[in-house]
């Protein structure tokens, strides 16, 4: 019996929540990741489109979400039907950020961006700095912009988060970060499949 759609969202989310304890907050890519993690503030969202419109779309409804609901302190949209060429997520990007300037969310949310072939321009496609911004699932970040102004505040060398997480991957080679991120894949797959 093939899997259901219900079923493989659980897999995306639970993959993507796997990467994000394992990987984001298991290296401290972001300092500021384990606080939300441990209040159970970060919502995963699931979207099947392919096509930009409607993905565009769910990117504003999320938008509004976060705006009816201060709960929520940020979204991860995970794209597990489309948007799997990393030229065509870039598009996708674009368009997100002309959205948000457009409806006027700039300086309300950003973006950040996260995908399975992320690579950086000017960086060979095998650097293990690129596993900074590798993802199970191609993924939209909506971060409040007064979260990370208040989080900045609070941390001594905000200017220094990036070098430290290119130098770190780099330590550790592009084959233990793709091993880490295969780990958070059968890790969430196996979760989704315990919730069947």
């Amino acid at each position: 019996m093939p899997p259901s759609q219900d079923t493989d969202e659980a897999a995306a989310i639970a993959q993507t929540r796997a990467w994000v304890t394992q990987v984001i907050v298991g290296l401290d890519l972001c300092p500021f990741a384990r606080r939300e993690v441990e209040r159970a503030s970060l919502r995963y969202a699931v979207n099947r489109e392919t096509a930009m419109a409607p993905a565009l779309q769910s990117l504003l409804d999320e938008c509004r979400r976060l705006d009816d609901t201060p709960a929520i302190e940020t979204t991860l949209l995970v794209f597990e039907g489309g948007f799997a060429d990393f030229e065509a997520f870039l598009d996708l990007l674009a368009l997100a950020e002309e959205l948000l300037s457009l409806e006027g969310y700039e300086g309300t949310y950003q973006l950040a961006s996260f995908h399975p072939d992320y690579r950086f321009a000017g960086v060979p496609a095998d650097d293990a700095a690129n596993y900074t911004n590798r993802a199970p699932w191609p993924t939209l970040h909506l971060i409040r912009e007064t979260s990370i102004s208040r989080a900045l505040a609070h941390h001594p060398d905000p200017a220094q988060i990036p070098e430290r997480n290119i130098a770190l991957t780099r330590e550790k080679g592009t084959a233990a970060m793709q091993a880490l991120l295969d780990a958070a894949r059968a890790t969430g797959a196996s979760a989704a499949d315990g919730e069947e």
